[in-house]
C-alpha cells in the first residue's frame, strides 16, 4: 500500500492541510470533497491510485484540519474557495492535472477550469453536478429558497441540515446495505462541522450556492470546445444530485462515460472497488489513444 503523507501549506495567510501520496513525476490527481466532509472522504482512494497519480487531496477552508476563520474574517463563497484552491495549486508548483470532483469540489473544480482551461487534464466527476438535470428539486428547494431571500424562516429551514440525523443520511442514503459504511466517516464530519462559528459559514454557503448555477453555460461550451476527457462514476440513488446529471455530460462530451453505480451520494464508501476499477480502465483509454 502506498504510503499517504498528511501536511500542511500557508495560502493567503491561511493553513490548508491536504493529503498526497505517489510519485512527484506522475500526473497530478487534484480531489475537491464535498460537503459536509474533507480530504478524509478519500483516505481509501489514494492509497488506491497513488501507482499511477501523484495524488493531492486539500481541505477547502472552513473543512477538515485547515483553517477555519469566522465569517468575519473570511467570505464564504465559492469564488472565494476556489481562489484558496488557485493559491494552493500554485505554492504546490502544479500546472496541469486531472481533476476529481464530488459535491462542493464540482464548482470549486469549474471555477479552476474556467480561469485556466488548459490546466485541466481530464474530468471524473462523482456526484459532482454540472447540469439543472442533476438538481433533486425535494432537496433544492429549501436551499434556493434561501439563497433568494435569506429570512430567519428560510435559514431554521435549513439548520437541520447541519445536524446528525442529515449527515447520517447523506452517507446511508440510497445504500443497499448500510453496514457496510463506516460510522467514523459521519462522525469526523459532525465533530468539525460543531466548530464555533462554523455553523454560519456553511449557511453563508448555502446562501451562494445558487452563484455556481450561472457558470453552467460557460462550463458546457468548455466542455465542447476543450473537449476534455470526462469519466462520471455516479451514485445513481443520490437524492441530492441525481443520475440525470451525469448522463447530462454526454450532452456536451460526447466521448463521456457514463458509470452508475448502484450506491448513493458517497460512493466511495461503498463501492471503492468499482470507482478505482472505473478511474484504472478509464485511465487506461486515455493512454492507449
Amino acid at each position: 500500500m502506498a504510503k499517504v503523507h498528511h501536511r500542511t501549506v500557508a495560502v493567503g495567510g491561511h493553513e490548508i492541510f491536504y493529503r498526497e501520496a505517489g510519485p512527484r513525476d506522475a500526473p497530478v490527481l487534484l480531489l475537491l470533497h464535498g460537503y459536509p466532509t474533507s480530504s478524509h472522504m478519500f483516505r481509501h482512494l489514494i492509497p488506491a491510485l497513488a501507482d499511477r497519480y501523484h495524488v493531492i487531496a486539500p481541505d477547502h477552508i472552513g473543512f477538515g484540519r485547515s483553517s477555519a476563520p469566522s465569517v468575519d474574517e473570511f467570505d464564504y463563497t465559492f469564488d472565494a474557495l476556489a481562489a484558496i484552491t488557485r493559491g494552493f495549486l500554485d505554492v504546490m508548483g502544479v500546472t496541469r492535472f486531472t481533476v476529481y470532483t464530488q459535491d462542493y469540489g464540482a464548482p470549486i473544480a469549474w471555477r479552476l477550469a474556467l480561469g485556466a482551461p488548459h490546466e485541466i487534464e481530464g474530468v471524473i466527476s462523482q456526484n459532482g453536478n454540472a447540469y439543472e438535470d442533476g438538481f433533486v428539486p425535494d432537496f433544492w428547494a429549501p436551499i434556493w429558497a434561501y439563497g433568494e431571500d435569506p429570512s430567519p424562516g428560510n435559514e431554521a429551514a435549513l439548520r437541520p441540515a447541519l445536524g446528525r440525523e442529515a449527515v447520517e443520511w447523506q452517507y446511508l442514503h440510497g445504500v443497499l446495505d448500510p453496514s457496510t459504511i463506516d460510522p467514523d466517516a459521519w462522525e469526523h464530519d459532525l465533530a468539525l462541522l460543531a466548530r464555533p462559528g462554523n455553523d454560519l459559514a456553511q449557511l453563508a454557503l448555502f446562501r451562494d450556492y445558487r452563484s455556481n448555477r450561472v457558470l453552467y453555460p460557460r462550463l458546457h461550451e468548455w466542455l465542447r470546445d476543450s473537449q476534455v476527457p470526462v469519466l462520471a462514476v455516479w451514485g445513481r440513488n443520490d437524492e441530492i444530485f441525481g443520475p440525470r446529471g451525469a448522463e447530462a455530460f454526454c450532452r456536451d462530451a460526447p466521448d463521456a462515460r457514463i458509470e452508475l453505480l448502484d450506491g448513493g451520494h458517497f460512493l466511495l464508501e461503498s463501492h471503492l472497488d468499482e470507482v478505482v476499477g472505473h478511474i484504472r480502465d478509464w485511465s487506461d483509454s486515455r493512454r492507449a489513444r
